[in-house]
């Protein structure tokens, strides 16, 4: 891995392009680097791990719609959408668009935290519509995915958007551009230009994760995921981009992030160098915001701990910065405490989800964020017992560069009303790849065959399966078999109609 240092530099300086951080990035996505089998292994696991969370978000109002606004734009030679029939085919950033609302709508697949947030398996819906679209191979949409995480992982890890209350999507723009350039084979100068357009045109407020949180949470990786679609077509045809889009004077460092004093260190492969970004990341075994799966792993466990969950006075969570601001007490979003609160705003509140399942000793997709299941008086009542806070040794071990020491989780004192204190804690989470039973392939098996039951047909699962486990031989124009075909009518309509 070789670091580079990102720094703002005046117009009157010339900056060659050859020392752009998103010429940096268009090297490594065009060195035709070996692939990784550790790597290709585990981006099936992905692939099937959207899958599983598409198809069981198929009926929930905004898959709904952004599919019917797909449906409104069929191509002879497109791509697919997931649940239609695999006949029909649609303009690839549509698809995209579709598909990627579908995989996002639950919060239910992978993650990526570091000095920035991340759902790297985004990266996903758009390269697979575009190599369908294109008819490339099974071995040329591994190769754009695993360019697309390493990208993804290695901007996270070196620029924070969070602090200056930028979605995480800006990372993903890039990301989507340098791995739809590395599958279809394009020059390093038309990935370089991708890139800086993809960055330039995703750039948005983190307003969407705040507050009264809206399907926009699920919309705005897909949206970013067509805008990268769009950038690279653009570029294909001979356009630029604003330049240096990292480093310029007017530049996003500049204007948006830390400003012009900014200097950012960004880790990437050297080129040539094997691509294993994806190895690093880790998947949700529970539908909530990732942090906080290890919470719930131990609410779980200090449930059988405590005999009458009534005698508690209060429960104090000790946690990493990120986890008390964002989806803590330190946010101050009172809607966090809210029962009334929509289902996005409940995946973000870590005091709904931990109260939840301590309560329940489990967790479940659907069933746990019913309005039933808010307003529960019990549940509100052990919910507004419980107060974040930062613990500087949890945020140490959440920015912990090494993997095997990087943490997400937290201490837990409860404390009952006789004055008896009960204590836990607990570092990742048990699926974690580090964690006490890491994620395996059966258990991606598993998770798909739990969250489509009773959607797709036996047949159907059955035959997805057995293809996307053979992906690397998957031939030109084959890629179709990754869609999932789920009978028309079990698929709900919006009566509701736009402009499309």
């Amino acid at each position: 891995m070789i670091i580079h240092k990102v720094k703002v530099y005046p117009s009157k300086i010339h900056l060659p392009k050859k020392n752009q951080l998103a010429w940096k990035i268009a090297e490594i996505a065009s060195d035709n680097s070996k692939l990784n089998n550790d790597a290709i292994e585990m981006t099936i696991n992905r692939i099937i791990d959207n899958a599983s969370v598409a198809i069981a978000s198929l009926n929930r109002r905004p898959v709904i719609s952004s599919r019917e606004m797909a449906l409104k734009h069929s191509r002879k030679n497109g791509a697919t959408l997931f649940g239609v029939n695999s006949k029909l085919k649609f303009d690839c950033e549509w698809a995209a668009w579709s598909n990627g609302t579908a995989v996002r709508e639950l919060d239910f697949h992978d993650t990526f935290l570091a000095a920035d947030y991340s759902h790297p398996g985004d990266n996903i819906p758009p390269l697979l519509s575009v190599a369908q679209q294109n008819k490339r191979s099974g071995l040329d949409l591994l190769r754009g995915i695993i360019t697309a995480y390493e990208v993804q992982v290695n901007l996270v890890k070196g620029i924070c958007l969070h602090k200056h209350k930028v979605d995480h999507i800006a990372h993903l723009g890039p990301s989507v551009a340098a791995g739809i350039g590395s599958m279809l084979k394009l020059k390093t100068e038309t990935i370089f230009q991708a890139v800086q357009q993809a960055l330039h045109t995703t750039i948005s407020t983190r307003q969407s994760r705040k507050g009264e949180i809206s399907s926009w949470k699920a919309y705005a990786p897909a949206h970013a995921g067509k805008l990268a679609i769009e950038a690279v077509d653009r570029v294909m045809r001979g356009e630029g981009a604003p330049s240096p889009i990292y480093e310029g004077e007017d530049s996003v460092i500049a204007r948006i992030l830390d400003g012009k004093k900014a200097l950012y260190k960004v880790p990437l492969p050297k080129k040539g160098e094997a691509k294993k970004a994806i190895l690093e990341t880790y998947t949700k075994e529970y539908s909530a915001e990732y942090q906080s799966q290890a919470l719930i792993d131990l609410a779980k466990k200090l449930r059988k701990k405590i005999q009458n969950l009534k005698q508690i006075k209060k429960i104090d969570i000790y946690t990493s910065h990120h986890t008390h601001y964002v989806i803590g007490t330190g946010a101050n979003d009172p809607q966090k405490m809210d029962p009334n609160a929509s289902r996005e705003t409940l995946d973000h509140s870590i005091m709904y989800i931990f109260a939840v399942a301590l309560e329940d000793g489990t967790w479940h997709h659907v069933k746990s964020y019913t309005k039933a299941r808010a307003k529960k008086k019990s549940t509100i009542k052990i919910w507004r017992s419980i107060k974040t806070h930062e613990d500087k040794k949890w945020t140490k071990k959440y920015h912990n560069p090494d993997p095997k020491q990087k943490a997400f989780g937290a201490k837990v004192i409860i404390t009952l009303k006789n004055g008896k204190k009960v204590a836990e804690e607990q570092g990742v989470a048990d699926a974690h790849p580090y964690g006490s039973r890491p994620f395996k392939r059966e258990n991606y098996i598993n998770k798909f065959l739990t969250l489509t039951e009773n959607i797709i047909e036996k047949k159907e699962s059955n035959r997805f399966l057995k293809d996307v486990q053979n992906l690397k031989k998957l031939r030109s124009g084959q890629l179709n078999k990754l869609n999932i075909e789920v009978k028309k009518s079990k698929l709900k309509k919006n009566l509701k109609k736009g402009i499309f």
